[in-house]
């Protein structure tokens, strides 16, 4: 169950920059990543069951669908930006990661999914992607396109207990990295709390 959490959304939002790098170092250090109680239990993942059709809005406010990354790596994480701790990390992980890989990534496109629509419209996605990879890409969209494309990747989330203000609350969700190839069909994952020198490799050996 998350800890309890009073900070106003305004001040949520400065949390995730400004303790990326604490957060990091002690979930790579220490392999920490599933003991972070805004997260679930992930399940093993099966190839059949991973990946699909899906529309959504994406961070310059532009429609976008699976064909849209057809071509290309996605890179896929499921999180929201009023999230305190994991989706920064995981965020800033990959960041690194694929900076570490050079021009080895050049054909892989991260991608940063909400699970929180009501607040994370494609302002708050754009601003917020902004701190990350240059060439990551942030999703929003109406909650029954987040439904639909959260039930094709397999994705748990749900709100976690209220605060007491109706807009400040924090979210359960599974928390794996997806990647999918050109033709939008599931490769691998990497999980929780992997460094960014092993998601590299697992990159690497996954192209």
């Amino acid at each position: 169950m998350p800890d309890s959490d009073t900070t106003t959304p305004a001040a949520k939002r400065r949390w995730p920059i400004l303790i990326t790098a604490a957060v990091l170092a002690v979930a790579v250090g220490l392999g920490l990543g599933f003991l972070i109680p805004v997260t679930k239990p992930e399940l093993a993942v099966s190839q059949s069951i991973v990946g699909g059709p899906f529309e959504m809005v994406n961070h310059r406010g532009e429609t976008v669908t699976q064909e849209t990354f057809k071509g290309r790596f996605m890179l896929v994480y499921f999180g929201y930006t009023f999230c305190p701790d994991v989706c920064p990390t995981e965020l800033q992980a990959i960041t690194v990661a694929l900076n570490d890989m050079g021009t080895r990534a050049d054909d892989i496109t991260p991608v940063f999914v909400t699970i929180d629509p009501a607040r994370d419209d494609v302002a708050a996605v754009r601003d917020y992607v902004a701190f990350f990879h240059p060439r990551l890409v942030g999703l929003t969209g109406s909650p029954a396109q987040v439904k639909a494309m959260t039930d094709a990747f397999g994705v748990y989330y749900a709100q976690a207990r209220d605060t007491g203000a109706s807009s400040d609350y924090l979210m359960d969700h599974s928390s794996l990295i997806f990647l999918m190839d050109r033709q939008g069909r599931y490769v691998t994952h990497i999980r929780t709390g992997t460094a960014p020198e092993a998601i590299a490799r697992q990159l690497e050996a996954a192209l």
